[in-house]
């Protein structure tokens, strides 16, 4: 009778030591159903576990790879991917599997900032999305652009999901746009996997460590998004997870403090692509638009544009789409999120997927020269369209000479110059394109892109 006691008491604890053994696998929730994974790369992944090893099978193939868990559970390792396709199933096993399953194979694009990336397509209660309707509409779970918006909420949390109306409607709408343009030319799956949020500093996306080591002066206790508060709830909880590229759309809460951001946003590109293992990983970025920031004519966004430009200097494998043409006089979120989108996907389409025939560069600012009361400007632009309009008078233009006070200048280009008079400024020493925070962008190269803004002296009469 006892023996028979104590095998019934001996019961349950063997089968939880079994359920130990056997139980599954835990992993961070960017791995999920409906999740794509990079093309033809060794994607990272990861967990806990407290069986001894882990297996991992992918029905692309037939290989196995496993791989053993330290002391404490944690396990890495990496797995190569075939060419674009799905839907696949993945098998994480430690004794117990756990299926992952409807697993495309494609491009995956990181996209993280502050409101501007955060906006959705159904839009916000007075500022809509333009072209939005049509998008939402049209979303069907065919078309294998997946999308997982981590949430700032609840930190490390979010789930990959499908293409359908619902989903579209609740998605960053510059992302979006960007990944339908990508999947149009492309034809592959596309993950989209989004962190951002509204009214964030850079700071509150890099690492504490980093911040106190490279930029103490830029540490404000005091800040409504405290420094690294979404690097370590949104960023962090997801790597090294293995993407293509980044996009980034910031910049509006550092304006203010424009000196200091040319260094930071290099810190940031260069601080995700090493946490995140992707030291190649290309790092687009959108330059603010016109906005009255509560006075149309400061030169504040002007500095700003101009640190922003800057720092293409400092980031390799770096772009910048320009948004000058874009901007909402009465709305921080401008409503043209498409044209955005269409712009990141052009760069990375011409730079990471070698297409050609248009050019996703800008026209820039070269040099100036003054003679016979007219500033003669230069400016860097491929191709043999030049400036357009061509031969027409066009306005965004401001002259000063030795008082350093700005009159408004009228304009007009021919192929890559620029010439610009006033004749209320007989000798001028300074021109400046753009530079207020309400000066909508006048001129474009062929592609479609405004020249970018720009000034000529070296004032600070902020």
């Amino acid at each position: 009778m006892m023996s028979k006691i104590k095998g019934i008491l001996l019961l349950p604890a063997l089968l939880l030591a079994s359920g130990m053994l056997q139980a599954k696998v835990e992993m961070p929730f960017i791995f999920g159903d409906n999740m794509v994974l990079q093309q033809q790369a060794h994607v990272a992944i990861w967990g806990t576990a407290t069986g001894k090893k882990v297996t991992i099978t992918a029905s692309w193939s037939r290989e196995k790879t496993v791989t053993n868990p330290d002391e404490d559970g944690h396990w890495f390792t990496r797995i190569p991917t075939p060419s674009a396709g799905g839907p696949y199933d993945l098998c994480i096993s430690d004794g117990e599997k756990t299926v992952f399953h409807n697993v495309m194979v494609g491009e995956v694009w990181l996209c993280s900032g502050q409101s501007n990336m955060e906006m959705r397509l159904r839009g916000w209660p007075g500022q809509p999305v333009e072209h939005a309707t049509d998008y939402i509409l049209s979303a069907r779970p065919s078309v294998p652009i997946r999308l997982i918006d981590v949430d700032s909420k609840h930190p490390a949390s979010g789930s990959w999901k499908e293409n359908r109306p619902e989903v579209v409607a609740q998605s960053s709408a510059t992302a979006y746009f960007f990944a339908h343009k990508l999947y149009e030319i492309l034809n592959v799956p596309i993950g989209i996997i989004t962190a951002d949020k509204g009214g964030s500093p850079i700071e509150s996306w890099m690492s504490r460590a980093i911040l106190e080591h490279d930029f103490p002066s830029e540490i404000n206790e005091e800040d409504e998004d405290p420094p690294a508060a979404y690097y370590n709830s949104m960023l962090r909880p997801m790597m090294p997870y293995t993407f293509k590229g980044i996009l980034w759309y910031q910049g509006e809460d550092n304006r203010l403090r424009y000196k200091a951001y040319p260094a930071l946003q290099a810190r940031f590109a260069q601080m995700l692509r090493e946490e995140f293992q992707n030291q190649d990983a290309p790092f687009y970025y959108v330059q603010i638009a016109p906005f009255i920031y509560g006075n149309p004519e400061s030169f504040t966004s002007g500095y700003f544009y101009e640190a922003q430009q800057k720092a293409l200097e400092l980031i390799p494998n770096s772009g910048m789409v320009p948004t000058l043409d874009l901007g909402d006089y009465h709305f921080i979120h401008p409503p043209k999120k498409m044209e955005v989108g269409n712009r990141l996907a052009m760069l990375a389409l011409v730079n990471d997927y070698g297409l050609k025939g248009v050019n996703p560069i800008a026209p820039v600012y070269q040099s100036v020269s003054f003679e016979d009361g007219k500033a003669h400007i230069t400016v860097e632009l491929e191709g043999r369209v030049g400036l357009i309009p061509a031969k027409v008078p066009v306005g965004g233009f401001e002259i000063a000479g030795e008082d350093q006070v700005f009159h408004p200048a009228t304009a007009t280009a021919f192929k890559n110059e620029i010439v610009v008079e006033c004749p209320e400024v007989s000798t001028p020493l300074a021109v400046r394109y753009c530079f207020r925070n309400w000066a909508p962008g006048t001129l474009f190269s062929a592609s479609g892109l405004p020249l970018l803004p720009f000034r000529t002296d070296d004032w600070d009469n902020l």
